[in-house]
């Protein structure tokens, strides 16, 4: 009897090690090995970030030139005056605006440059004495008397952040300074409007946010046609001779591409990173057969084929596999002398002047004639040196709207300098600059957002410490962007807004997302189920009989002391 007693707490005490053993070391060790490491993420800060609240500022100086304002309106200048605006967008964004107009008279120089023979040598003397900063613009009144404006223009906007503008004598005698600025502001909201960010243009760059309103439809337009915003770029110009034995064509792309292109990409820098290559494609043909129009004695390609045209050719181009960066394609196609000459035409049936076309977020395809080179006594294969100035001047025009420099209509009264030679104005720079930043702002919140209610939602993805990085790190550099575009730093803003992005998609897309750590709890309890449930079983049962001796033993000294 004192044997069994002896080997049944000898069981009982076996069993109690056993679940002391599994309970204190081996349920801890468990779940440590196989818990989901996940590090730390900012997550109220990106909760804040899914309500955007956006502030831009704009700063603009008024100059008053010598005949412009009275002697006693003079006596109230310099002035300083703010204007605010909101706009709610969505519920979960709101835009605000904020313009601070500084007024001010003309100095000595300034006043010497205001009296140069034509409008385009007082900007650029103007721009020589002082250069205005990234995202501001300078506003100079003149007189009704000046003859730097012709009789029906009364605002000028040079190739700077410079505009002339110009009022009759009667907005400023018998009036106060504040009546005159009243009478100005119309005029000074028109020239913000073109050579600033709009609240259309603003919108639209929200884009991967809210969805669009009827509103401006060039502006939308424009939107759709140009490319997203992007870290670099690709430019693919392509010489598409699709019948060698008849012409012999030798094109100077590296020259034209360094004297009409390469100055528009150097000030489109601060945006993004180029990159630029060409080729020459033989025996390459459109997609579409081009139909002979006796009434115009050549080949014509309508509107309507045009969309068939790029779907054949885009299969030759090839790709380049190592960017991921979007490709910008510019073809040059000469037709064969079977199809000689070939025109495209519009939709209402008229010739297009340059002879080409583009095709939204892909490129641009020019038809280029060579049968002025034919003769009765021509010898084939035909050399033919191709006009680069005429070829790059449209497909310069063509990268300024593939890249989302818009083609503004200016209001009535208002004249617009050419870009110049680098194929963009200051300003336009800037409206480009002010969209992009706001664009890559839109993205990366949405992005990261995007990612943390992932992340919330599915508990058994690894977070490694290089996504939490990667997190923070957009997290930060959107708050700066933020922070800048409130105070006016527009280049500032644009870096961070650039790194915000880069950061939030190396995060989204890292690949551990997806690491063999991620199963589902139905597959986790197929894998623990059978590794556990032969082991616990006979652990439960002793621990029962345990329990049920222990009160079985409690009853009995119960019964005995009654």
């Amino acid at each position: 009897m004192a044997i069994t007693e002896v080997e049944r707490r000898r069981g009982q005490l076996a069993a109690l090690s056993i679940a002391a053993v599994v309970i204190i070391v081996g349920v801890p060790l468990w779940w440590r090995t196989t818990e989901t490491y996940r590090a730390w993420l900012p997550v109220s800060q990106i909760k804040d970030l899914a309500k955007l609240q956006l502030h831009l500022s704009a700063d603009v100086e008024v100059v008053f030139a010598r005949g412009t304002v009275t002697p006693e309106q003079q006596k109230k200048v310099p002035l300083t005056q703010t204007q605010d605006e909101e706009h709610t967008v969505d519920e979960d964004t709101t835009l605000r605006y904020r313009y601070e107009t500084k007024y001010r008279t003309a100095t000595i120089m300034e006043e010497d440059a205001l009296k140069k023979p034509t409008a385009a040598e007082a900007d650029l003397s103007l721009h020589m004495l002082s250069e205005s900063p990234c995202g501001s613009l300078v506003v100079y009144v003149i007189p009704e008397s000046s003859s730097l404006l012709p009789e029906d223009v009364n605002v000028y906007i040079g190739q700077r952040r410079t505009a002339l503008v110009r009022i009759s004598a009667q907005m400023r005698v018998g009036k106060t300074l504040e009546q005159l600025l009243a009478q100005l502001e119309p005029q000074i909201k028109q020239v913000l409007q073109v050579m600033s960010f709009s609240h259309t243009d603003i919108t639209v760059a929200l884009s991967d946010r809210v969805r669009f309103r009827p509103g401006n439809k060039e502006s939308i337009a424009d939107s759709m046609r140009a490319f997203k915003s992007s870290p670099g770029y690709e430019i693919t110009f392509s010489l598409l001779n699709p019948d060698p034995k008849s012409h012999q064509l030798h094109w100077d792309i590296e020259g034209a591409v360094q004297t009409y292109i390469q100055p528009l990409l150097t000030k489109l820098s601060p945006l993004a990173n180029f990159s630029m290559d060409s080729q020459t494609l033989y025996y390459t043909m459109l997609g579409v057969t081009p139909r002979f129009d006796s009434s115009f004695e050549a080949y014509t390609l309508n509107a309507d084929s045009l969309a068939h045209v790029i779907n054949p050719v885009e299969a030759r181009l090839g790709s380049n596999a190592a960017s991921s960066n979007p490709v910008l394609n510019f073809l040059l196609y000469v037709p064969d002398i079977r199809h000689s000459p070939l025109y495209i035409h519009d939709h209402r049936k008229q010739e297009v002047p340059s002879n080409a076309f583009h095709s939204p977020r892909w490129g641009g395809i020019m038809v280029y004639n060579v049968n002025g080179f034919y003769g009765s006594e021509t010898e084939f294969p035909v050399h033919v040196n191709i006009n680069m100035a005429k070829v790059m001047g449209v497909f310069l025009t063509q990268l300024r709207l593939l890249l989302g420099v818009q083609s503004l209509s200016p209001p009535p009264g208002f004249l617009v300098a050419p870009c110049g030679s680098t194929g963009l104005a200051d300003w336009e720079l800037d409206r480009l600059m002010w969209s992009r930043s706001v664009e890559n702002i839109a993205t990366a919140t949405t992005t990261i957002t995007s990612l943390a209610q992932l992340l919330d939602q599915i508990g058994n993805i690894v977070i490694n410490d290089n996504i939490a990085q990667q997190v923070s790190s957009a997290v930060t550099s959107l708050q700066l962007a933020m922070a800048e575009l409130e105070v006016g730093n527009l280049g500032f803003a644009l870096q961070y807004s650039k790194e915000a992005i880069l950061a939030s998609e190396k995060a989204f897309f890292d690949p551990s997302l997806l690491h063999l750590l991620y199963f589902p709890d139905d597959q986790k309890f197929a894998i623990y189920i059978p590794l556990f449930l032969p082991m616990c079983v006979p652990i439960l049962l002793s621990m029962l009989k345990i329990v049920s001796e222990a009160r079985q033993r409690r009853r009995e000294k119960q019964a005995k002391k009654e």
